[in-house]
């Protein structure tokens, strides 16, 4: 396994910024979590065991149980400080995924699967903690999340210094975490992206967004050299000049992907094996055609 993160300096940025919390700066996580709720909603079942996994505010399992469909949920944290109110959370490192076999209904995992080093191996763990028909719901930074923010700090970079290192992490694309949501063994996987941009005033207020939601460069083979002022200063002004819009306002990208999965069981729909269709294709999209002509 390729360590790409370092798990321990992301918990504790997760931890700084959950007791820092700025209510402004956790927009994501509560977009995710309303997303989340919304597809739990229209799903036609209730689930009696629920778990949060690693969700920080709380907001993707307050959201869910605010739909009905939950009779128990407990969440599951890296430290004490996640607790809201006089809840409690249980404890277990980011990207440790703590429970039985077939223990629970439904995980909700928000934002924080894109911190695993073992992406693979922790959907397994998540699938095989999941009863039969128990279901996964998940939100994912996803490719193309901070695509301004990567370009402007390697350009300033290899600009002021003539080298450049990683300062903005990796994110999985819609059809590599579906391909690992196969590979994992869900049943009836569905991945889709959703891409929304937010608009600052300048990299400075971006960047301390970022520090408030926990999500500065946690990479194991990041610069530990120090960063200068003039570094931020010439990527500001990079920024600007790339990604402004007429008023002057600069633009970041967060696309956040959404997959949900099943754990298999028989009473799921099964695919047909093939050779078992009633229709070659190329008949089905002929006969498409002729109707249209016809209408």
């Amino acid at each position: 396994m390729d360590i790409i993160f370092d798990e321990e300096l992301a918990g504790r940025r997760r931890e700084n910024a959950m007791r820092r919390l700025d209510p402004s700066a956790d927009f994501l996580l509560k977009r995710a979590a309303q997303e989340l709720a919304d597809r739990l909603s229209v799903v036609e079942r209730r689930f009696e065991t629920a778990v949060e996994l690693h969700g920080a505010t709380g907001a993707a399992a307050t959201q869910a149980l605010a739909t009905g469909k939950i009779v128990n949920l407990r969440r599951i944290e890296a430290s004490q400080a996640f607790a809201t109110g006089e809840g409690v959370v249980e404890l277990a490192p980011l990207g440790d995924v703590p429970m039985a076999q077939s223990s629970t209904n439904l995980v909700l995992s928000p934002l924080a699967l894109h911190l695993v080093n073992d992406l693979p191996g922790a959907l397994f763990r998540i699938r095989h903690a999941l009863t039969p028909d128990g279901l996964m719901l998940a939100a994912i930074p996803g490719a193309g999340t901070l695509q301004e923010l990567r370009d402007v700090l390697l350009s300033a970079e290899e600009e002021l210094t003539g080298g450049a290192s990683p300062r903005v992490i990796p994110f999985a694309d819609v059809r590599d975490i579906g391909g690992l949501m196969q590979r994992a063994g869900f049943a009836l996987p569905v991945i889709d992206a959703e891409t929304y941009t937010v608009r600052y005033d300048s990299l400075f207020p971006l960047m301390r967004d970022l520090r408030a939601m926990g999500m500065t460069n946690p990479l194991a083979g990041r610069s530990r050299k120090p960063v200068t002022r003039g570094f931020f200063l010439r990527a500001a002004e990079l920024y600007a000049e790339r990604y402004s819009d007429p008023d002057g306002r600069i633009r970041a990208t967060f696309s956040i992907v959404y997959a949900s999965g099943w754990a298999p069981h028989q009473s799921q729909p099964k695919p047909l094996k093939p050779g078992s269709a009633k229709m070659r294709l190329a008949d089905a999209l002929r006969q498409a055609s002729s109707d249209k002509e016809e209408e």
